[in-house]
Parts: structure tokens; sequence; C-alpha cells
């Protein structure tokens, strides 16, 4: 425990003395990459607490539209299912469904549906399930921006205070003093915190973005099987024996 917090002690000292002799632009490029921190660090909480969410509900929706009868059995009674994905990509295709049978029956849902009304609930299906996706993805291009940006920001900062440290070195040799590795060390140790700034940024982030991006690629997956199923589903149930031949 002594030990610990001595280390720590030593290392606040540290980033203390470097804060202190890093160069303006340096400070706001470190400012700056603290913003992009706290924003990608809400985005990732933010989204691992959807995506679990949404991993949860589409568990409990799937084993209650498998138990269902009827295709159309959950949305006749117009349950409300927030936040679920596979329910976001169930209600538009049993409307468009539901729409479809009407209409080919006079206001009445009975009877057989054509090829062709398959076909646009197909389409609908097809355009929820990406709708949903990028709902989904909605947030990730911050935290690429973070990952793809953060050390760059860190560079631009490092060869600004390098170059700062450099002219001040050589502004003391044209006054006639000989610089010396302690003079230039403070300038050079301060540029190069924008880098670990930007690379502290960078690391969790690109760790964050790729468990992000697999599980969205799963659950996008997920999506795309159950539009299927739903779709031969409502074939079986709806479609006309002349329509399948």
């Amino acid at each position: 425990m002594t030990l610990s917090l001595a280390f720590f002690a030593e290392t606040q000292t540290d980033l203390l003395y470097v804060w202190q002799r890093t160069t303006l632009e340096g400070r706001a490029i470190i400012i700056v990459l603290i913003i992009i921190s706290i924003f990608a660090w809400s985005i990732m909480a933010t989204k691992a607490v959807e995506m679990r969410r949404a991993r949860r509900l589409n568990k409990l929706f799937d084993g209650e539209f498998r138990a269902q009868k009827r295709v159309l059995g959950i949305y006749d009674r117009r349950v409300q299912v927030e936040g679920c994905p596979l329910f976001s990509v169930y209600r538009p295709g049993c409307a468009e469904l539901d729409t479809r049978l009407r209409s080919a029956n006079g206001g009445e849902r009975s009877g057989p549906i054509s090829l062709k009304g398959v076909e646009h609930v197909k389409r609908t299906l097809e355009r929820a399930v990406a709708q949903e996706a990028l709902r989904l993805e909605s947030g990730l291009i911050l935290l690429a921006l973070a990952v793809s940006g953060s050390p760059f920001l860190g560079l631009l900062g490092t060869v600004w205070g390098v170059m700062s440290a450099f002219s001040g070195v050589a502004q003391a040799a044209a006054a006639g003093h000989r610089p010396d590795l302690a003079s230039m060390a403070p300038g050079v140790s301060g540029a190069l915190i924008t880098t670990v700034a930007g690379l502290l940024v960078a690391i969790p982030s690109m760790f964050g973005y790729n468990w992000l991006v697999h599980n969205l690629r799963v659950l996008t997956v997920e999506l795309d099987n159950f539009a299927q199923e739903l779709v031969s589903r409502m074939e079986t149930e709806y479609l006309g024996d002349d329509e399948r031949e």
C-alpha cells in the first residue's frame, strides 16, 4: 500500500512538472483530447447498455414469438416493446401484411395473400432491418473519429512542442549560451505528453469500437435471420396454394 501511494505521488508530480512545461498550443490540444475522451467514454457506456438491453429484449421477444400459433398473434394484442430490435422489425412487417390481407378481401382479414403482396412484405422487412441497423450504429462514427483522430492530434502537439523547444535552443545559442540536454529536456518532455494523451484516448476507444462493432454485426445477423423466418411463417399461413406453385 505504501509503495502504491508513493508511486502515485511520484507519477502525479511528474505529470504536474511536464504540464507546467507544455506550451499553450500543447495544453489546448490536451484539453481537446480530454473533451474527446469524455464523449468517447459516454458513447461506449451508452451503446454497451443499449446493446445489452437489446439482447435481453430480443431473447424475451423471440421466446414469446415462437410460442404464438399465429404469426400475427403478438401484433393483434397491440403490445409495445420499446428498444427491442426484433420487435422493431416484426411490427412494420405485420402491419404491411395486415394491410395487404384487408385490401385483398374488402377490409376483412381473411383468405390468402398474393405473391405480389408477399414481395411487398419482404421489402418492408428489409427496410425495417436496415433502419434498425442504422439506429444501433448511430454514434459509432464519433468513436471511430476518436480512434483515428486522437493520435494525430497528439502527434501535432508533440511536433509543435519539439519545434518550440528547438526554437528556444536556437535562440539561446544565438545569444551566446551553450545549450545542453538539461535545457532541452523540459521542452521535449512537455511536447511528448500530447502524444501520450492522444494514445490514452485512442487505445480505449479502439477496443470499445471493435467490441461494439462485433456486437452490432451479431445483432444485424439476428435481425436478418428473424426477418427470413417471419416471411416463411407468413407464407405458410397466408400464401395461397396456387401461388406456391
